[in-house]
């Protein structure tokens, strides 16, 4: 049920005309008793006008709904893209009897065109007519957030006297901080801001902010998390923290993961963990220093093990290991010993859909995951007709 799996949670999800077809505007509506709210943004510094809005009117910590389109990124609009954001803001709250500074906005689609508020705003009003707490307004509030995604990404995961529950979109432009998505988490716990602001950076950290499909970062991104307080078992001291970090982690992590597969063009998932590193930042470093590598993701592409443009790639880094003990696998055969020749690369699979990437650096005790994908023929054909 994604974000209404959590009590205290409506949603709905219609067609306004942004697009050409399809739905393409999302609400969710948080109902309390506690309406507690955490974001983390793109930090690019091109932010669309949704992002401005949604970074002041989330600095008190509260957020009573989220509003969000596709059919238009509402990005590189001027003064006058931010007024159809703040327009957006206030026809929620005058529809929900709610402050429009207690209302977020979230966009994705084409950079540098006006949103059609002619369309967008009776889109609003539709969107409220249509509020539920069901499964039905979880899947179409998912399903009119997508651009060139395929699918609909949702998630959900539950502890003692809580549930969490995610929605997400993203295909394409996706690279960290953050990669090129939104995602609204919804979750009954009864816990602070403060923890939550926490728990939400954290689980971003590790998931989202790993998810590296193309190395372009967007100007949209935006991952919300709300908080009601409303599970039925709740307790009036609070959630385990550990376990709801956990729980927040599992659906982000989801998420991400259902984003690299679903990435444009792809045709293979790619996971890229480096082993035994001096500290996770090396190991994260090293690991994205592959994933950029359009060497090495176009390999994988034509299946070819070549174990060299991965050493290469993480060469270039100031990660701390030898050259001469390096050692890497693919999808379990090590290719690479010592840095140099390992076993035979005809051993390496790499019909299927996922790879799985090791690199050992010998140099430590840490570890970190980064997921990407392949650089293919039809990843570039989409892109190069995007805006026409």
């Amino acid at each position: 049920m994604s974000v209404t799996a959590a009590a205290g949670f409506t949603a709905a999800g219609v067609t306004s005309g942004l697009k050409s077809a399809g739905r393409d505007l999302a609400l969710v509506v948080n109902v309390g008793p506690l309406r507690h709210a955490a974001a983390v943004f793109t930090s690019n510094r091109v932010a669309a006008a949704p992002v401005l809005w949604s970074r002041q009117a989330i600095s008190d910590g509260r957020a009573d709904a989220v509003v969000l389109n596709s059919g238009g990124a509402n990005a590189c609009t001027g003064p006058e893209g931010f007024a159809d954001t703040h327009h957006t803001a206030e026809r929620v709250a005058e529809a929900l009897d709610l402050s429009a500074q207690d209302v977020l906005v979230c966009s994705t689609g084409l950079i540098g065109e006006r949103l059609d508020m002619g369309a967008l705003l009776p889109g609003v009003d539709a969107a409220v007519a249509v509020l539920a707490d069901d499964d039905d307004a979880a899947s179409s509030a998912a399903d009119a957030i997508r651009t060139t995604d395929s699918v609909s990404k949702t998630a959900q995961a539950a502890g003692a006297g809580f549930v969490v529950g995610g929605m997400a979109k993203g295909a394409g432009m996706l690279a960290p901080g953050m990669a090129t998505m939104l995602s609204v988490i919804t979750t009954d716990a009864v816990i602070s801001q403060q923890d939550l602001d926490s728990a939400l950076r954290e689980a971003v950290r590790v998931s989202f902010d790993r998810a590296d499909s193309d190395g372009c970062m967007s100007t949209n991104d935006t991952v919300i998390a709300m908080a009601s307080g409303a599970h039925p078992q709740a307790h009036e001291s609070g959630v385990d923290l550990h376990e709801f970090q956990a729980a927040l982690t599992e659906v982000c992590r989801d998420l991400a993961a259902q984003l690299i597969a679903d990435a444009e063009g792809a045709a293979h998932e790619i996971a890229i963990t480096t082993v035994n590193a001096a500290s996770e930042e090396d190991a994260e470093t090293a690991g994205r220093s592959v994933a950029r590598s359009n060497l090495f993701k176009t390999a994988i592409f034509g299946q070819d093990p070549n174990w060299g443009r991965i050493l290469s790639a993480v060469g270039t880094t100031d990660v701390a290991f030898d050259p001469a003990t390096i050692d890497v696998a693919v999808n379990g055969v090590w290719i690479c010993r010592g840095g140099g020749i390992g076993e035979d690369r005809a051993g390496v699979d790499l019909t299927g859909r996922t790879v799985q990437v090791t690199i050992d650096l010998k140099s430590g005790d840490s570890e970190a995951t980064i997921l990407t994908n392949d650089l293919t023929h039809d990843y570039v054909h989409e892109n190069s007709a995007y805006s026409t």
